[in-house]
């Protein structure tokens, strides 16, 4: 049964509950220009949206029907809503052992991503002897990334966060081979030490300085997977930020690709990628960090936020 749900209210589309929402995959969304054609900016004054899991009360729309499970990824954070049919997704929860939250994170968004980035921009192959350098390692899709990486063939897999504590539980508890602090180590040394034969696909979740940093000490030949640029989402600059010259000439020297990724332009490959990653959390190679306190806290620093700025205005 899900979980408890706030009650959705529609007259053109599906009438429905909303049961959990996500903001994590969909930062961008804070930026006046989201730099994706999919993702809407929020507004002020107006409902927030995230990726939404909600369960079906009544249906006028056909193929939905009360009692199914449906997901949307412009779901707003709001009591009730209207919901159009045509941007809800039908969802089996039996696939994932009943974790509906799973279509929210393993299987949702950052699965996807992860997984079909890592296919289809990583060029992962086996017995190649290739190291993989994941940046925001211990984040909702990084760290999918990097065990995802693994499980396709990686011989090395290294992780960069921002914590002691984020890089034991990568090392530890998620099978990375190393994992590096930004925050208190020297980012190119310890490259240097972590993947002595240098790097062949960095999945870049940060930019900037790191990803200037890794670039300089990939191989000939080697991938960029272009997922997130965080570190530059404050910035006014175009969407994916443009890179130093000298990295620049890296990347044409070396023959290294450096290719954005949008993961709804691979919809067709959902369902066996769903299949595919479902698969690998049952069979317990697939491993999670929960994000649940990372949202508690999220949301905790809105509320005080809102009631600071109520009680100035006053």
């Amino acid at each position: 049964m899900p979980p408890p749900c706030l009650m959705l209210d529609s007259r053109d589309g599906v009438d429905g509950m909303m049961c959990r929402t996500s903001l994590s995959p969909d930062r961008c969304q804070m930026n006046a220009d989201t730099g994706a054609d999919y993702l809407r900016p929020w507004k002020l004054g107006k409902a927030i949206e995230g990726t939404g899991i909600g369960l079906v009360e009544q249906s006028e729309f056909e193929g939905l029907a009360p009692g199914d499970i449906v997901r949307s990824f412009t779901w707003p954070w709001q009591l009730r809503s209207t919901l159009p049919g045509a941007s809800l997704n039908k969802i089996d929860p039996a696939i994932v052992g009943g974790h509906v939250s799973h279509f929210l994170g393993a299987v949702g968004l950052s699965g996807l991503t992860a997984l079909l980035g890592i296919r289809v921009k990583g060029h992962i192959r086996q017995n190649a002897n290739q190291t993989v350098l994941i940046s925001g390692a211990a984040g909702s899709c990084g760290h999918l990334a990097g065990q995802i990486a693994r499980l396709e063939g990686a011989a090395t897999v290294v992780g960069i966060c921002g914590s002691e504590e984020k890089c034991r539980v990568l090392v530890e508890e998620l099978g990375f081979d190393g994992a590096i602090n930004y925050k208190k180590k020297n980012v190119e040394a310890e490259l240097q030490s972590c993947c002595p034969r240098g790097i062949d696909v960095y999945f870049d979740n940060v930019g900037g300085d790191i990803s200037n940093s890794v670039i300089r000490q990939m191989n000939e030949g080697g991938h960029i997977v272009l997922c997130g640029q965080i570190s530059q989402y404050n910035k006014d600059v175009p969407y994916p930020p443009p890179l130093l010259n000298d990295i620049e000439q890296v990347l044409h020297q070396r023959s290294i690709t450096r290719e954005r990724f949008l993961v709804l332009h691979y919809q067709e490959r959902f369902a066996e990628s769903v299949a595919q990653l479902a698969a690998w959390l049952a069979d317990g190679k697939l491993k999670l960090i929960s994000q649940m306190n990372m949202v508690l806290t999220l949301c905790m620093k809105w509320q005080a936020y809102r009631l600071h700025a109520t009680c100035s205005n006053k």
